[in-house]
């Protein structure tokens, strides 16, 4: 499980990996439509509100992220101990994940 270091867990982004329980890289192409679609909105949703100098739609950042999939440059990563998945950029994977 990617837990997040720090005092409280939550301030340190390094992913801590569990090593009896390792994440596991998801293809985008394995999902639905639907379902990346809906994985992807989730993700833009929790990561907050955007206040740069140009706002973006939704439709505009699910299209990409989708785009960092495609690219390689971002993850589905699949969490079996908490049986969920998110998206991380390349640079945030676990070390054995990054060959992906």
């Amino acid at each position: 499980m990617a837990e997040y270091g720090g005092d409280d867990g939550m301030n340190d982004r390094e992913p801590m990996v569990n090593e009896n329980e390792p994440m596991v890289i998801v293809p985008p192409e394995a999902l639905s439509v639907e379902a990346l679609t809906g994985l992807i909105e989730a993700f833009i949703t929790r990561e907050g509100t955007d206040y740069g100098e140009v706002e973006w739609s939704l439709a505009d950042k699910v299209e990409q992220v989708r785009e960092l999939l495609r690219r390689r440059e971002a993850a589905i990563v699949f969490d079996p101990l908490t049986e969920s998945c998110t998206i991380l950029p390349r640079r945030e994977l676990p070390a054995a994940l990054v060959a992906f």
